[in-house]
């Protein structure tokens, strides 16, 4: 299938509720149970290769991926999270999982492996200025123009194809967690004076929870 076919294929199926993945059904327990079997691990940051590279795709869904979507959710919640991509822990992998709520409140979780964001028409969405932090530039937060509407297309644990969409704020972690995967930080969207200032946050301020030194 061309990429255009592609597009037009998601385009339609977004237009079923029920083509989209369901992340909120027994959201709680599901998280709760992952973080339990998981490690937790120590958070990269910028300046590390992995963090700017594209990552490998996922080509084995097994009990190895599944290990580290379990240290992905305990490593994102003892930092205290909201997405978390693989390469965040030094994984060089297409994955990444959530546990995020949307401006409704309602809490999405899941994990989306190969993650691809689509493109939408432009009466689908509007920009949204609010601030984005992240867990790889720790203590720094500044403001970025999103799109408030987004769909992922990708891949669950299993190897079967997902749909996953988001408003607001969940609409801002599925961007930020899929730039990451393809080696881009949300300060690379930043204008030079801005980078400095984020920079310059993460320099004045102490991690709150274990990351990896850059030597």
């Amino acid at each position: 299938m061309t990429q255009q076919a592609e597009q037009q294929q998601a385009g339609r199926e977004a237009e079923s509720p029920d083509a989209f993945l369901d992340d909120v059904t027994d959201a709680d327990a599901r998280e709760r149970e992952a973080r339990e079997r998981g490690t937790v691990r120590p958070i990269t940051v910028v300046g590390n290769p992995v963090l700017h590279r594209e990552c490998r795709d996922v080509t084995e869904f097994d009990d190895t991926l599944r290990r580290l979507v379990d240290d992905m959710f305990a490593s994102q919640r003892a930092a205290e999270g909201v997405g978390l991509a693989a390469n965040q822990i030094g994984v060089d992998l297409k994955v990444f999982v959530y546990d995020c709520p949307d401006d409704d409140g309602v809490r999405h979780v899941g994990a989306v492996c190969n993650p691809v964001l689509q493109e939408l028409p432009a009466g689908n969405r509007q920009l949204d200025d609010g601030n984005e932090g992240c867990l790889s530039v720790p203590g720094a937060y500044m403001s970025l123009a999103r799109p408030d509407y987004a769909v992922v297309s990708g891949r669950d644990l299993d190897g079967n194809p997902v749909l996953v969409h988001g408003t607001g704020y969940f609409a801002r972690c599925l961007q930020h967690e899929t730039d990451h995967l393809y080696g881009r930080l949300y300060i690379d969207r930043l204008s030079k004076r801005e980078r400095k200032d984020v920079m310059q946050q993460m320099a004045e301020n102490t991690p709150r929870y274990e990351t990896v030194p850059n030597v």
